[in-house]
């Protein structure tokens, strides 16, 4: 399965500065997006260390391989990259009063051949377009989805809550994390749309599905997300990153490697 992959991060229209991140390997398949959070700047640098640490030693890890990895090799490398990350950023928040406190979520995908190692932290998002239906395949770790799950507020009362941007678990900000991971099939012509909460708190999913279900390049439908956010308010850091499944690569049958010996 052959993938293509674009992202791009956008200040928004009310923030002075961008705490979100984005980071591709589309050598090793590799996609991370963060929205980092603290004091000024301090979600700027947790966001940064999170991309920048993952993406560094899980293509490490990949180059290292003689063969294409297991999914139960990727969740062990995913999980071990993450621990790093997770004590470098609480480290350097301990080393530093300027970055007490700060975090950030997570959304890191790595896929080989038809499958999809998916980790996630927090309420950045990821979606799967399939045959024209979006479907959120992250759960947010946030205040807000526990209420939901719970029964204690209906979606119409999530809406307008106030608390919507509690998250229940961040990157950095404790000692240890857990990462929630999950394993998926990819099938031809799959989108993946992995984002901040900055184009979800922005866009209905009827909206996002309108913007993405089109014929345009995955530069253009960037492009239309942020701005369409953007036209909403634009009130966080907007950050988008897709991901774009082709047709399976094939193996040429015996017949035709005969001929192109011949």
């Amino acid at each position: 399965m052959k993938y293509d992959f674009f992202a791009r991060t956008d200040c928004g229209l009310v923030r002075a500065n961008n705490e979100d991140a984005v980071s591709v390997d589309a050598g090793a398949n590799l996609a991370v997006l963060a929205d980092g959070m603290g004091g000024y700047s301090a979600g700027e640098v947790a966001s940064g260390m999170a991309t920048s640490l993952i993406h560094t030693e899980m293509s490490a890890w990949l180059a290292q391989s003689d063969s294409p990895p297991s999914c139960h090799d990727i969740r062990c490398a995913l999980e071990i990259c993450v621990d790093n990350a997770n004590q470098a950023i609480y480290n350097a928040a301990l080393a530093n009063a300027e970055y007490a406190g700060m975090g950030t979520t997570l959304v890191v995908g790595m896929l080989s051949g038809d499958k999809l190692v998916l980790g996630h932290i927090g309420d950045s998002r990821c979606y799967r377009l399939r045959a024209g239906v979006l479907k959120q395949i992250t759960r947010d770790h946030s205040w807000l989805q526990e209420q939901l799950d719970a029964g204690l507020l209906t979606p119409q009362q999530a809406a307008v809550s106030p608390n919507r941007n509690l998250v229940t678990r961040a990157l950095g900000v404790d000692p240890t994390v857990s990462v929630e991971i999950n394993e998926f099939k990819m099938e031809s012509h799959d989108l993946l749309l992995m984002c901040s909460d900055g184009l979800s708190e922005m866009l209905r999913t009827d909206e996002i599905l309108a913007l993405v279900t089109t014929n345009e390049t995955l530069e253009e439908k960037t492009t239309r997300l942020i701005a369409a956010a953007n036209a909403n308010g634009g009130r966080d850091n907007i950050s988008v990153l897709l991901v774009q499944a082709g047709q399976p690569e094939r193996k040429p049958g015996f017949i035709s490697r005969w001929l192109r010996a011949a």
